[in-house]
């Protein structure tokens, strides 16, 4: 049963739902088509085995005990093999402020875990598994197709579900667990939530149950329940830090959990179901070596616990929008991270088995090689070396965008211009618009352009120019040293003598040595930022240049007891955006004690895992 209410401004004669299932019903779908585009040659219906296919069918529809005719729609690309949204016309219009319930019969085939869904032997885990109304507006129904690279978009409501399971099986779900009752073979499980825009379980008789209390002053108190496999058991303690660390870091930057319950769930081996989110809800996945500093299970289920406030709480449409709630949760897992845990240092997996990609069994830390900051520099290395920059701008639907280039824009794109954001204008700048926009948006799904308001009202200046680079248009960023060199003051050739003759000038051996400066910087991209430019004297002095970086070149000259040393664009590493830091600095000397230490450093780590590896050959 579902009661529906209008709360638009307009009345509607008409509902739209989503059946997102009957993307894996076979490889007609637009889902399986895009995931072709993806790259993701496994999904092309050559190597899904038969049990994995799925499906979803409406037996019934039924408005005041009357059955309804329904269609199958495609109101992105038209294919009328597509059958993942499906449209029905009601008897009458729903008035603004009115309610409507509805009954719907329906029928759902479990893939094999098939994109973070489905089965594998007995663990169980579903979401999107029943007909699901789309979001209506003053403009209409927002009800896309299911898109391979893209996620959901839903209306904020009521869940009273009761799950029916094999007795003994564990469940968890959205919500609170409010009553099991037993009946001999079986077991209902009653999960109860509101003000959450959807519903996923999962059942297994091998789930460990451990239940705790995250409580920190001034932030509410939220149980958490874990549900883990037993040969992880040993990592729950750092399931549970993870977890927490999420709940105070977004709680206090940006706004409390507004829930009391959250359930984390570290998915079967194999079940490829890890790493995803859902209200209250979400998976987050570990393996038997997992060394403490290497960034795992950590990364991840601080990822997944983020995903309770952008995703969760702000709920924005990720068919348009996916960067908002992905990159900002990226930035702020980031953030988190660094915080709690400091740097992640570089690890290595051996012993992959024969014929696999899973990476290895054994996994060995490199203390001391940081792999990333803060600043999500994996995140910049991985934008810079794809064709994301030049690809769609982020103000294009995120459902419209080339699919193997949505998660460099919406994750790594939108994270370092948050980054940049940080180190330009501060943090406690950037943390006050942040938490207006999450304060603002919980459960509206707000526009990029109330979250860009938002974050104008924290830096206290306007930032229109700023976004027109990173969001409306894909603007390229790349400041280079083009030249640079120090001579002496003194002219070459003729000049005026005293007399007020021409001669040839000659050095004053008395004098102190004087030298002029050029340095030349350019911009090579269409994206403009300020920059300073450090310019580094052999006495030992410095002094930093701002430059607008409006213009394409910018020449500076400088007069002084010393040469230049070294010039450096962008020395703090504000623009992260920025495609190539190899062309911003400028060495004049020819020392290279820098490079060579490098190089004997990266020997010594060489050295070392070639020995590792050899001691068990």
């Amino acid at each position: 049963m579902l009661t529906w209410r209008n709360i638009q401004s307009t009345s509607t004669a008409e509902l739209s739902f989503h059946l997102y299932w009957n993307a894996w019903r076979n490889d007609q779908s637009t889902w399986l088509r895009e995931d072709w585009m993806r790259g993701r040659g496994h999904w092309t219906g050559k190597k899904v085995p038969d049990d994995a296919w799925a499906w979803q069918q409406v037996d019934s529809f039924r408005v005041g005990g009357d059955e309804l005719p329904w269609r199958y729609i495609a109101p992105d690309d038209g294919n009328e093999d597509d059958r993942t949204v499906f449209h029905v016309d009601l008897p009458r219009a729903v008035s603004p402020g009115e309610e409507i319930e509805v009954e719907i019969d329906f029928r759902s085939k479990v893939p094999r875990t098939f994109a973070r869904v489905g089965f594998r032997g007995d663990y169980v885990f579903a979401a999107h598994w029943f007909p699901k109304l789309g979001v209506f507006t003053d403009d209409g129904w927002v009800t896309p197709q299911f898109h391979s690279a893209t996620e959901f978009f839903s209306d904020y409501g009521r869940y009273d579900v009761a799950l029916t399971v094999p007795a003994g099986w564990t469940v968890g779900a959205t919500g609170r667990l409010v009553a099991i009752e037993e009946q001999g073979e079986t077991a209902t499980h009653r999960f109860e939530q509101n003000d959450v825009h959807g519903f996923a379980w999962t059942a297994s008789p091998d789930f460990i149950s451990i239940e705790r209390r995250f409580e920190r002053p001034g932030l509410p108190e939220v149980d958490v329940r874990l549900l883990v496999q037993p040969d992880h058991l040993a990592q729950a303690d750092r399931l549970f830090d993870a977890s927490f660390a999420a709940l105070e870091s977004y709680g206090t930057w940006y706004g409390p959990y507004p829930y009391d319950y959250m359930t984390v769930v570290d998915p079967a081996y194999g079940s490829r179901t890890g790493g995803m989110e859902y209200p209250t809800f979400y998976t987050c996945g570990t393996r038997l070596s997992n060394p403490l500093g290497s960034g795992s299970p950590e990364g991840v289920t601080i990822h997944e616990a983020g995903h309770q406030f952008w995703y969760g709480v702000v709920g924005s449409n990720e068919f348009d929008h996916a960067w908002i709630d992905e990159g900002f949760n990226t930035f702020s897992t980031s953030r988190t991270e660094w915080v709690h845990y400091g740097p992640v240092y570089y690890s290595k997996r051996y012993f992959d088995p024969p014929g696999k990609s899973f990476g290895g069994f054994w996994r060995r830390l490199f203390p001391g090689l940081e792999w990333h900051a803060p600043t999500a520099l994996r995140r910049r290395g991985r934008l810079s070396r794809s064709d994301s920059l030049t690809s769609d701008a982020l103000a294009v639907p995120t459902w419209k965008h080339l699919p193997h280039e949505v998660g460099n824009l919406s994750y790594s794109k939108t994270a370092l211009w948050l980054t940049t954001l940080e180190r330009w204008l501060g943090w406690e700048k950037l943390q006050r618009g942040m938490s207006i926009a999450y304060r603002r948006g919980a459960y509206r799904a707000p526009t990029p352009e109330e979250l860009f308001a938002a974050l104008e009202e924290g830096a206290e200046r306007d930032l229109d120019a700023f976004f027109d680079h990173v969001y409306y248009r894909s603007a390229l960023f790349d400041y280079a040293v083009e030249k640079a060199g120090s001579r002496s003051v003194v002219p070459k050739g003729f000049i005026e003598q005293d007399d007020g003759e021409l001669g040839l000038s000659k050095p004053d051996d008395d004098a102190e040595p004087m030298y002029r400066t050029d340095v030349v910087v350019r911009r090579h991209g269409d994206g403009v930022f300020p920059v300073d430019i450090l310019l580094v004297y052999t006495d030992g002095n410095e002094e930093r240049v701002a430059w607008d970086g409006e213009d394409r070149w910018h020449w500076i000259v400088r007069e002084g007891p010393a040469k230049l040393e070294r010039v450096v664009i962008d020395p703090d590493r504000v623009l992260l955006l920025d495609l190539d830091w190899r062309n911003n600095s400028r060495l004049m000397k020819g020392d290279r004690f820098a490079a060579r230490a490098w190089a004997a450093r990266w020997a010594g780590w060489v050295q070392d895992l070639f020995l590792t590896v050899g001691g068990f050959l």
